[in-house]
């Protein structure tokens, strides 16, 4: 009857006309599928970045990305593979684990028995399971806040260990971020009750992105303290970590951690931005949904953005006023602490004494210490003093800076370069001869302090359409600030790479660069999948 499959103004105007008869998905049904989400958020994630190595592993081993498009939507029957002989990779069992849920939309009852699979392209299909994964791992994601909040936050025992401004510390506004997902949500929820075909999400995403989603820059700028408390916490009160621990080994939280939680909304907003840039890559170009996710796409890049600068100025703040009070200035005092100034990287090297014939003196050091704080805009160069102490004896203005590497000159002058200083404190250009420890150090602290100087790669966004590319299979944590903290499943352009297993790379999603050892990638052979990551980009 026409009541039964109405005629939806929704359904997107460029499918085909027998589309838009399809019956819209009964509420029941999708508040069935939603309760029936197994995975908490962050096995979700897991879950999904795996799919997408795996996925490129099998595209890379292939002559045409096309052959494995079947396989795209299908983790569970994946199968891994060797890309080349001499490469083997882990089997992830996370992939094939039949007891957590995994589901496509394709999979659904409904889609199934509605015949509307013989009439969607294949490429259709794939942008359904795009949209679907945006609005189910939101599900997913809001069933591990609320389990943050109702049995970490909400925990009587827990409550009264902490005081107030130590929970406020520790949740922050996790009641806002959670009120904005479930709103989020709700709306994601009612497109997908409209019609078993998503008409789209991506509009609904960049209306919440406007208006809503500023409660994450707030969480998410909390970060730096919130790490800072909850180390604290379980150092100094012995009855937090014990009920901590206790709740922890509840089977809802599945042997996850509570810092898991924690770190869910910054995790999220991430996420959301590049499930839109999936839905991107499947759009067609020039329609009214391309205009859409790009819309979208950009207010979240403007979300993520703030959230990094909202860590980073706290963790910075703090880390100039630290180095501020270690510094003792032999040569005219320069202001260290400033609103726009923050630092890029700091160690020790060695300066070559005097002129080439001191090495032949016995008594004198070929080499003496010498250590550098290299800020965004400045270079201040010491000595170490007693009491954890440095003696600045020179700066420059980061811009003046210009670096030149010593080619075979023996193993006395390994991994030595020229570092000129074209105005330094006393406004005249000096040299210094610096030896590093090793060469990824040398090239490392070359590229820091001359930052335009050419790469052995040149950087994507020259447009060339091949460079060196490697995915991201083990995550890392950045421990220097000229290092790059990698996600699973993250695709860089190889900017430099060391002898001694070190790569500076660009993340192609955000345009981040940094070092991280080569260990944490695997270099993608393909040259198609190479220039078809490049062309995604760009459409960005």
């Amino acid at each position: 009857t026409p009541d039964e499959s109405p005629i939806l103004p929704e359904c997107p105007p460029d499918l085909p006309e027998a589309l838009q008869m399809i019956h819209p998905m009964t509420t029941d049904s999708w508040k069935t599928l939603i309760e029936q989400i197994g995975l908490l958020y962050q096995e979700y994630r897991d879950k999904s970045t795996l799919h997408e190595i795996e996925t490129r592993r099998l595209q890379d081993s292939q002559t045409d990305p096309e052959e494995c498009s079947a396989n795209e939507e299908t983790p569970s029957e994946a199968e891994p593979t060797n890309t080349t002989e001499n490469r083997t990779f882990p089997q992830i069992s996370l992939l094939r684990n039949p007891t957590s849920r995994f589901n496509l939309w394709q999979d659904l009852p409904e889609i199934r028995s509605s015949g509307v699979l013989n009439i969607l392209q294949p490429d259709e299909i794939k942008l359904q399971e795009a949209m679907f994964e945006l609005v189910t791992s939101e599900a997913s994601y809001y069933k591990s806040l609320n389990l943050l909040v109702s049995h970490f936050m909400e925990n009587e025992r827990l409550k009264k260990i902490l005081h107030p401004s130590e929970a406020h510390i520790l949740f922050s506004n996790v009641l806002d971020v959670m009120a904005v997902s479930e709103r989020f949500l709700l709306d994601l929820e009612q497109r997908v009750e409209e019609n078993i075909v998503i008409s789209d999400v991506c509009d609904i995403v960049y209306q919440h992105t406007v208006n809503h989603f500023s409660v994450y820059v707030t969480y998410v700028s909390n970060q730096t303290y919130q790490e800072r408390a909850y180390k604290q916490l379980l150092q100094d009160k012995t009855a937090f970590r014990e009920v901590i621990s206790q709740l922890e080994m509840d089977p809802k939280c599945k042997g996850l951690p509570f810092s898991s939680f924690l770190i869910l909304p910054f995790q999220r907003i991430t996420r959301l931005k590049l499930l839109v840039q999936n839905i991107l890559k499947k759009v067609e170009e020039k329609s009214e949904k391309e205009t859409t996710a790009l819309e979208a796409h950009k207010e979240l890049e403007i979300v993520v953005k703030a959230c990094n600068e909202g860590v980073r100025k706290m963790s910075r703040t703090e880390q100039m006023i630290s180095i501020q009070k270690k510094l003792e200035f032999k040569i005219k005092s320069v202001p260290i602490i400033s609103h726009s100034r923050w630092l890029l990287k700091q160690g020790e090297l060695q300066q070559m004494n005097g002129p080439k014939t001191s090495r032949t003196l016995r008594t004198k050091k070929l080499f003496r210490e010498i250590y550098l704080f290299l800020f965004n805009d400045l270079l201040v160069l010491c000595r170490q003093i007693p009491g954890e102490k440095y003696q600045v004896f020179d700066s420059a203005p980061r811009g003046l800076l210009r670096v030149e590497e010593l080619e075979d000159q023996g193993q006395s002058l390994a991994n030595v370069f020229i570092l000129r200083l074209l105005e330094n404190t006393d406004d005249r250009e000096v040299s210094y001869m610096l030896k590093a420890s090793s060469q990824s150090e040398m090239k490392r602290w070359m590229i820091s302090l001359a930052p335009n100087r050419r790469t052995k790669f040149v950087s994507f966004t020259s447009r060339l359409m091949d460079c060196p590319q490697v995915q991201c299979v083990h995550p890392y944590v950045a421990q220097q600030p000229d290092e790059l903290s990698l996600e699973l499943a993250d695709v860089l352009n190889i900017l430099d790479k060391t002898d001694d297993g070190w790569i500076f790379g660009e993340r192609l999603h955000d345009q981040e660069r940094g070092w991280f050892p080569s260990s944490m990638g695997e270099e993608i052979l393909n040259p198609k999948i190479r220039s078809q990551n490049l062309k995604e980009c760009f459409r960005v």
